[in-house]
């Protein structure tokens, strides 16, 4: 007789309880992975893992699940990939957020030093200072100056602290020596949606989701920041440009699993990397989005610690440099 597709999934299952993980590791992927990201739909840290998660999918010949768990600028999401099984079956997505968080928040649940193993570095490139349609100023001097003189009365976005558009919320204040009235999100694509909407005034974004809006005139943009204009958004000055030099906020995106993962696991996630970061058309992709791949030199794992540990170092300096306390996660 033969064993009902339901039978042979239960003794399937009954067999991977069995063994041990590096045993496992050898015909990985045996069902479907999930892949956490720690905002919302629709921001730029969803555009990445979705593309990743496409890719890595069709080479893997499973199915890559995207799942948002968003929530305290990211810390929910990555709370609940730390404590998954380090089965390579729950993977983490994350951004520059993960090294500034131990310096932000007093709370933290898991230990972003110690808790993950490093897969791969994928993107990097710069943020956009942008502001709703509506606003009268038509440069970043005057952007500034109309800060200046509403002081609290306006509004920028944020997706929780530790996100990138936190770090470069809080850069661009120090930078013009006002406090605004920081509105957060859930992640930027709210965010950005309100922006259009006119329910905010400026918001810091990821090139990534910025750069369609701004070229449909639905925001404006002011500057990128870092030293070099965009390709994509040729018309948009650089900080330095613009007359804000000190306006240097770069971010980037890693793939993450559970610490104690096989390396067999990692090493076949860091190949799939690599070949996903080399697809022509997805550098194309980042490409129009004002990102570029990390170079080959940067995207073995253990470069990737090795940056890790540096950007740890960056936001702890850059934080107590702003006098910036930490807050409870909630």
């Amino acid at each position: 007789m033969y064993l009902t597709k339901a039978k042979r999934v239960l003794g399937l299952a009954i067999l991977a309880a069995a063994l041990p993980l590096a045993v496992l590791a050898q015909g990985y992927p045996l069902r479907p992975i999930t892949v956490i990201v720690v905002f919302a739909a629709g921001g730029p840290s969803d555009t990445i893992a979705r593309l990743l998660s496409d890719h890595v999918g069709r080479q893997f010949g499973q199915q890559l699940v995207i799942e948002n768990v968003a929530g305290a600028g990211g810390t929910t999401g990555t709370d609940r990939a730390a404590n998954a099984a380090p089965d390579g079956y729950t993977i983490l997505t994350h951004h520059s957020g993960l090294t500034a968080a131990p310096a932000l928040y007093s709370n933290l649940k898991f230990d972003s030093r110690t808790a993950f193993e490093p897969m791969g570095l994928i993107n990097t490139g710069p943020m956009v200072v942008l502001s709703r349609k509506t606003l009268e100023t038509k440069t970043l001097a005057e952007l500034v100056a109309w800060l200046k003189e509403k002081g609290d009365k306006a509004t920028i976005a944020f997706a929780g602290v530790g996100s990138n558009s936190y770090v470069c919320a809080t850069v661009l204040q120090q930078q013009i020596g006002v406090k605004l009235a920081m509105v957060p999100y859930r992640g930027t694509g709210p965010a950005m949606n309100d922006l259009v909407g006119g329910q905010i005034d400026v918001l810091c974004d990821q090139a990534t989701t910025a750069v369609p809006q701004i070229q449909g005139g639905t925001v404006k943009a002011y500057a990128v920041t870092s030293a070099q204009r965009l390709a994509s958004l040729q018309d948009v000055p650089s900080n330095k440009e613009a007359g804000l030099p000190g306006l240097e906020v770069t971010i980037w995106n890693g793939a993450y699993a559970p610490k104690g993962t096989p390396k067999e696991v990692i090493d076949r996630w860091n190949a799939a990397i690599g070949k996903f970061v080399a697809d022509p058309a997805i550098i194309e992709r980042f490409a129009a989005t004002g990102t570029v791949p990390f170079p080959p030199e940067m995207r073995s794992p253990a470069a990737h610690a090795k940056f890790l540990t540096e950007q740890f170092e960056f936001y702890a300096k850059m934080f107590a440099a702003a006098n910036v306390k930490k807050e409870e996660a909630k």
